[in-house]
């Protein structure tokens, strides 16, 4: 069991929704156009947890010849692809769920955009689940790995960092709860967890674990 939690962060993509494969996918077609070419398992290596602009010059950095105006056109892309259809992470509903019987209250923090999390939120359910608790890195201005993201969370929950714990999938957010105080669990469903284990996050396999932890019932 863990340390008493009275705030649990959740990523939004590949945490909440699983929307990775679907965003990677898009991107490794539009950087191959560009004269980067990149597989799904090497664009998603690469690109996790990033934001956006880190993806760019990122990308730029390994070659790719990109637009001064690339950034709204991955996103059209991106977004058109999303609302074709994404599903919920397996085991989230429920852990949701045992959360509000519990009454401990959770947030989604993300270096995505507000506009990606109407879509995908949205198209999933768990949108009114999250509603005034969003925090999106377009929005607020500081994107993961600061740890920034995460603490203007727990302060608008009245929570300290020591009593808050992060749901990630990627190193950057691992990172961004270590630098925030904050315990994290690291969220890999299948391959190697090194990345995330290597800044601290206890990992999880399935979203099934995550309340035994935190001694909550799941059975209701």
């Amino acid at each position: 069991m863990m340390r008493a939690v009275d705030l649990v962060i959740f990523d939004c993509d590949g945490v909440l929704v699983d929307s990775e494969t679907v965003t990677n996918g898009i991107l490794a077609e539009n950087l191959s156009r560009h004269g980067l070419a990149l597989s799904l398992s090497e664009t998603m290596a690469t690109f996790i947890g990033g934001s956006m602009v880190t993806v760019r010059d990122k990308a730029r950095a390994m070659g790719a010849d990109l637009p001064e105006d690339w950034i709204e056109a991955i996103y059209a892309e991106i977004y058109a692809a999303l609302r074709r259809g994404v599903d919920v992470i397996a085991g989230i509903p429920a852990l949701l769920d045992a959360l509000d019987a519990a009454g401990i209250p959770y947030c989604v923090a993300s270096n995505g955009s507000d506009e990606k999390m109407d879509i995908t939120l949205g198209a999933t359910g768990l949108a009114p689940r999250f509603a005034g608790r969003r925090y999106s890195a377009h929005a607020l201005g500081v994107a993961k790995p600061d740890p920034e993201l995460f603490l203007i969370g727990a302060r608008a929950a009245g929570v300290p960092p020591e009593r808050c714990l992060v749901v990630e999938d990627s190193a950057t957010g691992a990172l961004a709860a270590r630098r925030a105080g904050m315990a994290c669990l690291g969220y890999v469903p299948e391959g190697h967890p090194d990345r995330l284990s290597a800044e601290g996050a206890t990992i999880i396999r399935h979203m099934e674990e995550v309340a035994p932890l935190l001694g909550l019932d799941q059975s209701r």
